[in-house]
């Protein structure tokens, strides 16, 4: 008879072995990024056991907010969950901030269950596009019922046609046109969007989440200067702070999306992220300029040179980019399925992804990959490394060299790069695991 597994062991093995694989990967998975060990060590804290039910009061003499809670205890809590909200409304230029929702999509639903009724519509991009689920009938759009109004997207400028959206969204007339996408090389084009949406009476939701490390570095646009009226975010992409969502908006919106978010869609949300998101709303007030600078060059580097070395990356028209994000077609050479995971043998994390060209029948072997530079800025890497990971890529998807063999060579490359820039000073390297003593 087969020794029943000791489960704890196996687990704790598990975290250790995944802590050294990554520390020896080269990680770029646009969606992901890695939080300081400040902002871990909040999530470790006493506040991951706790429950903090309640509603908005008003505003104390520092301008925090005031919380009626259903719950004692809560005393401290409350003042760090006014310090994100208030860091929140100041890096996202906004009015009125809610840290509530547990994740970007929970963010979207609760925008969605708080300005529309069932069969309303909301315009988007289709996946194919870049748009998230979230903005699709498959995810928190069908939940709530809406109808989608596709954007017509151009496929050459990787945006948002407007002159042959209008048309469109006049006659169709979205009570929402949700902006943000998940392949997002450029800005959307947010002001010429605001006047249709006037027109119908249509509130713009952008969703920021793969942008919103850039936004609050004073880069890539501003949505609510260009006429946002609510901002949506996930909190752990570009912006690197640990998993959640979060929603900024005007404030004629924050009552209904308040009540929406609590008590409507969420009990309890989560107080150790949130204690996290504040220290990472801090560590970006005083380095995010820098940081999401150095993501734009890093981005831009990494495209030209897979670019000189026969990629085909798209855009090259417009400089490859504006954000963290680069898309290879490499429909030539492979398709996304296979060249992702060759790249996973050599310790190069990217994704395949699906490119306006594709169908949704496409989304297991796309036609593109998508990359991203967050996480590599965030160890310190520069344009110099930009050009060598390019090398690593060209030999393994060009080349078809052998990924075993270099996989060696990105190890040794990775060495020098275990340490998180751009936050408050690190105790630990960027892989090592937070134990409690």
């Amino acid at each position: 008879m087969m020794e029943e597994m000791n489960y704890y062991d196996e687990v704790i093995n598990l975290i250790e072995r995944h802590h050294r694989w990554r520390g020896n990967c080269i990680n770029m998975i646009a969606s992901e990024n890695i939080t300081s060990i400040a902002v871990r060590e909040a999530i470790v804290s006493d506040f991951g056991h706790r429950y903090a039910e309640g509603l908005l009061g008003g505003r104390n003499e520092d301008g925090l907010r005031i919380f009626n809670r259903f719950y004692q205890g809560t005393k401290y809590f409350d003042k760090i969950e006014g310090i994100a909200m208030k860091l929140a409304e100041e890096l996202f230029e906004g009015e009125h901030a809610n840290v509530v929702p547990i994740s970007g999509v929970m963010a979207n639903l609760a925008v969605y269950n708080a300005l529309t009724k069932h069969n309303d519509k909301i315009s988007g991009l289709t996946v194919q596009a870049g748009g998230h689920i979230s903005h699709t009938r498959v995810s928190a759009v069908g939940v709530i019922g809406l109808r989608e109004v596709p954007y017509v997207f151009d496929n050459y400028e990787m945006n948002i046609d407007v002159d042959k959206s209008k048309s469109i969204l006049l006659r169709e007339k979205p009570r929402i046109m949700m902006l943000g996408a998940s392949l997002f090389l450029f800005p959307h084009p947010i002001k010429e969007l605001r006047e249709i949406a006037n027109e119908i009476d249509a509130y713009i939701v952008y969703d920021g989440a793969h942008v919103a490390g850039l936004i609050a570095g004073g880069r890539f646009q501003r949505p609510f200067k260009e006429g946002a009226d609510v901002f949506t975010s996930s909190t752990h992409k570009t912006f690197p702070g640990p998993q959640g969502g979060i929603i900024v908006c005007k404030k004629f919106l924050a009552d209904k999306i308040d009540n929406s978010a609590f008590p409507g869609l969420t009990s309890n949300h989560h107080l150790h992220h949130v204690a996290g998101l504040a220290i990472a709303l801090a560590e970006m007030k005083e380095f995010g300029r820098d940081y999401a600078n150095q993501i734009v060059k890093n981005a831009k580097s990494l495209a030209q040179g897979l670019y000189e070395l026969g990629f085909n990356v798209l855009c090259e028209h417009k400089d490859f980019t504006e954000s963290h994000q680069i898309a290879v077609d490499v429909s030539e050479v492979g398709r996304g399925k296979e060249v992702a995971e060759l790249c996973e043998r050599a310790n190069i994390i990217i994704n395949k992804n699906l490119l306006p060209w594709d169908s949704l029948n496409d989304a297991d072997n796309p036609s593109g990959i998508r990359i991203g530079v967050a996480e590599i800025t965030r160890i310190g890497m520069k344009e110099s490394e930009m050009k060598e990971i390019a090398e690593f890529m060209m030999r393994i998807i060009i080349k078809r060299e052998n990924p075993d063999n270099v996989r060696e060579d990105v190890i040794d490359f990775k060495k020098e790069f275990n340490e998180i820039h751009y936050c408050y000073q690190s105790r630990s390297g960027a892989y090592d695991i937070i134990r409690i003593e």
